[in-house]
Formats: C-alpha cells, structure tokens, sequence
C-alpha cells in the first residue's frame, strides 16, 4: 500500500509541497504533484492511480470538472475534494453526482488527511478486485450459458440415438429366433422375449412368477429323461469369468410336456460385486443338431459294423498266404501281401476307434469296474511297449512308485487301452535318440499316471484341442494316426470320474498325465512266501 500511486492536484505549488511532504513522512514514495488538472489528466492516461486528491477551486479548470474528467478514467479509484468551508455546498453536490469518496476542509487536520488517503486507498482496491470478481463471474455466467445450451443439444441428441438403439434392440429381441431370459443372482425371472415364451409354453407374467431351475434342467448322457436340477452349473458362475454355456440342458413345456434340449449362453451385465447382479442367458434349440448327431453317430456305427466282417475275412486270408496255408509264395508277393495286411489291420483298427468313440458317446458302453492290483497292468503296457522304443532307439524307463499289494477299483481294460495310448503317442512323436519315462504313484485314495517326453512339443494353440475328435497334435505340420486315441482317452478318464491333461513346450517335450480320485483300495496283506 506504502507503494500506492497518489496524483495530487492543487494550483498553489506551496499546498502540493505540503501535501507531498506529509505523505513521505507516513511512508507514502509514489506521490505525483500537479498544479494544472490538464497535466494532471495526461499523465493519468498513461498511470493508473490509487487514490486522487484535487483542490476545488482551480483558474483553468475546477476540482469537480477535473474530477469529473477523472472518474470518466478510473471509475473505481477513490476521488477526494479539497475545499474550503464556503464551497461546503457544491463539494456535497459534487459527492452525489461525481459519487466522491470524500471531502476535506481546509485547512485539513493532518492526521485525519492521511486515515481517509489511506482508507480511499484500501477502497480502490477493493472496488477494483469487486469489479474483477464481477467480471469473472460475467465470464464464468456466459460460459455456463454455453455449457447449458450445448448440454442440451448433446443431450437431446443422446436421447435420440437411445431411442433409435433401443428400437432396434427391441426389434432385435423380440424376432430373435433364440430364446433370451434376464435372471436376478437367486435366478428369478425378470424379462423373456417371445422365443423365450414359446420354448416355455409360458407368458412373461408367468415366467416372472418362477425360477429359472423351475423350467430348466440338466440331463445326462444316459437319455433325455430329467435327471436333477442343479442351481450350481447354472448360476455358479465362475468369478474369473464373465459367461458360461451350458449344455445338455433340456427346457420342458408347461403346455405339451415336451423336453426341448437348449444350450444357453449366461453372461453377466451387471459388475460381479454388484448386488444387484443381472445375468442375460441366450437360449438355442439344437433339437435339430442332436436329432443330426444321433443320425450321423447311428451311421458311423452301422458302416463301421458292417466293415469290420470283410475286413476281418481280408486279413486273414492274407495272412493264409503268408504263413503258407495255401502254398507257398515269391519273396516279392511276400512284401506286397505283408503291405497289404498292414494295411487293412490299420483300417481295422479305425474302424474299432470309431465304434468305441460311438460307444461311448451314446452311452451304450458301460463301464465293467474290479478290483485289481494296478503296478502288473503298468508293468505289462511298459513290457509290451518297450521293444518298439527299443527298435526306434528311445530310453524308455519306468518309474513306479507303487507297492504290490496296491488295488484300484476301476475298468481294468479301459485303464490299460488309456496308458497304452499315451505310452504310445510318446514313443510315436519322440525323435530317435530321445528319451521317455512312465511315472505312476497313488496319493490320498487317488492314482496318477504320466508319461514324460523330450520330443518336439506341441505348440500352445494346439493343446486345447488336442483331446477333441480327430485331433492329431499340431496343426503346423500333419501327423500320422486316426486322430481319436487322446480323445478316447478323455472319454474312458472321465467316465471314470477322472481328469486328463497335457503339460507342453514346443521344442523341449511333452508330458501327458491323467488322475482317477478316490479309487485306490485299502493296501492288502502280501503273504511271505
């Protein structure tokens, strides 16, 4: 504030001196004197003052002319009067009409002088910041307005792009072929579509009043009768996932009765931790698919049937003419008949793949469970096994952690065509050179089997297809075989109710592994010899 620009104006030089001294003396360094208003008013177009003092009467021009001129220039500054007792009058005028900040009589007391130069200051200032603030605000009020009007347009504009959107998902949802259902967590139905309604043979206002589980239920492979309802595969979803299908669903008609088998896709549309947690299923009739499968399946199973009676009679009439049952033969006819037994075994051996596989998946095949000590199966795949590794130039070595007197419950024939599959696909795919190991052990009631490789591996795309029908390990580069012994596999673990699976990396080898839960029987008692 001591820094203040102070322009005074009077026409006596020894009043401006006075003034300009009193000043100095409070601590005031920037006081400007002007004995001519005209002076006075140009250097101020130029100068913002703080605070401006002026006499009343003046011969050019008089105080509240000067003022006047002033206040045109800084309305906001403080604007003080000097006059005398006679002129009371016009400096009262001039306070209403200019708007002065004050009026001081001469001779003025010096102290009181110096209070209103410096309250006038401290009220420039103010009304200067006020009309800055008022400003801004001015500013900030117009950018509002803006804001609010382009807010709007958005706005009415979003609003028209939602109508449009939810038009066409209603159209959508309604002449969808799939049935779509929306599900509270508990799976209380909320919303269907029409497709929804005719799977049901229910309208929405009766869906709502019922539980999902109420119309839906899981088969088995068995058939196509219900079987249980199960709210866990369903609606236990898996937290590290956002969807889950579920097949070998079946919806029942509250109306004919019928069992529509369906697979539904669920996905969340809410966040996992919401407590209002909605999930959308999609619900398709594959009515048609499997009504194809069982045709496909129903063919495969009599083609292959009805192939394996010529086929046998082929081999073994070849195998006539080579054991020289039916007269002896040239070396040449030799190889050519031994390429042609090979040939139809091959193709025999085909043919019995995809009976099993039809088997199984039809669910005629039905699993023959004993009790039998499983380290003699392991050491009787390994024995038959070893002389192909051997002729290949392969270590093939057996570990097994497994006492005698350790029995399994389990189908003991189905046990060995699975260690024989993955033994063999070991031997098949490792380099000559190479190394495999067969490692069993039990564990907790359960019984591990692996077999470890340093073949090519299989790449990481490859691996989860690898147990699915007609897979062959990679499909960077075709390989021998039907495609069906790792899927056969799967199939005869799971019946078991077991897990299968494969651990590979490409260039180092592969280890494929399979666990049966719970079927290791208590250890019996080996007597001595």
């Amino acid at each position: 504030m001591k820094k203040s620009l102070i322009v005074l104006v009077d026409d006596e030089s020894i009043i401006t001196s006075a003034f300009k001294t009193l000043l100095r003396v409070e601590g005031y360094s920037n006081v400007q004197c002007f004995n001519k208003p005209a002076e006075a008013l140009e250097f101020m177009k130029s100068n913002t003052p703080d605070i401006i003092v002026s006499d009343f009467m003046m011969p050019e021009m008089n105080g509240l002319e000067f003022l006047t001129e002033a206040k045109k220039l800084y309305p906001e500054v403080s604007m003080i009067l000097l006059t005398g007792y006679a002129d009371k009058e016009n400096a009262i005028r001039a306070i209403n009409e200019i708007g002065l900040y004050k009026y001081i009589e001469k001779p003025w007391d010096n102290d009181d002088l110096v209070m209103n130069v410096r309250n006038g200051i401290e009220r420039s200032h103010l009304l200067s910041d006020l009309r800055q603030k008022i400003e801004e605000l001015e500013s900030a009020k117009h950018q509002l307005e803006i804001y609010s009007t382009d807010l709007e347009r958005l706005v009415a504009e979003r609003t028209a792009e939602l109508k449009v959107s939810n038009t066409k998902l209603e159209s959508i949802i309604n002449y969808c072929a799939d049935g779509i259902i929306i599900l509270d967590r508990k799976g209380h139905i909320e919303q269907v579509n029409p497709a929804c309604e005719n799977i049901t043979g229910l309208g929405e206002s009766s869906l709502k009043k019922k539980k999902f589980q109420e119309i839906a239920y899981i088969t088995t492979k068995s058939g196509n009768q219900v079987l249980e309802n199960r709210d866990d595969v369903i609606f236990g979803l898996n937290k590290d996932k956002n969807d889950i299908l579920v097949k070998d669903c079946v919806i029942v008609n509250s109306l004919s009765g019928t069992q529509t088998p369906v697979e539904i896709n669920f996905s969340t549309i809410s966040p996992s931790n919401s407590k209002d947690e909605k999930f959308v299923g999609v619900i398709r009739d594959v009515s048609k698919q499997k009504e194809n499968e069982r045709l496909r399946d129903d063919f495969i199973a009599t083609l292959t049937h009805d192939l394996r009676t010529p086929l046998l009679a082929s081999i073994q009439t070849l195998k006539f003419f080579l054991d020289g049952s039916l007269g002896e033969v040239e070396e040449r006819q030799a190889v050519l008949l031994s390429t042609m037994l090979q040939s139809n075994e091959d193709l025999l051996g085909l043919v019995n793949a995809l009976l099993e596989v039809y088997r199984f998946e039809s669910g005629k095949l039905e699993l023959c469970k004993t009790v039998f000590p499983i380290k003699p199966v392991v050491e009787q795949c390994y024995d038959e096994l070893k002389p192909l590794a051997e002729k290949k130039g392969l270590e093939f070595t057996l570990t097994c952690d497994i006492g005698e007197d350790v029995d399994i419950v389990a189908d003991k024939c189905e046990i060995k065509r699975v260690i024989v599959n993955l033994c063999g696909n070991a031997i098949n795919y490792t380099q000559k050179g190479g190394k495999a190991e067969v490692i069993t052990s039990v564990r907790d009631g359960d019984f591990i089997f692996s077999v470890v490789d340093n073949g090519n591996g299989i790449p990481k795309e490859d691996i989860p297809q690898l147990f699915n029908r007609f897979s062959r390990g990679t499909g960077r580069k075709r390989s021998t075989g039907t495609g069906l012994g790792l899927y056969l596999s799967r199939q005869i673990v799971e019946a078991h109710g077991g897990k299968i699976w494969l651990d590979s990396k490409l260039g180092k080898g592969s280890e494929f592994s399979f666990l049966l839960t719970d079927v290791v029987k208590e250890e019996r008692q080996v007597a001595n010899g």
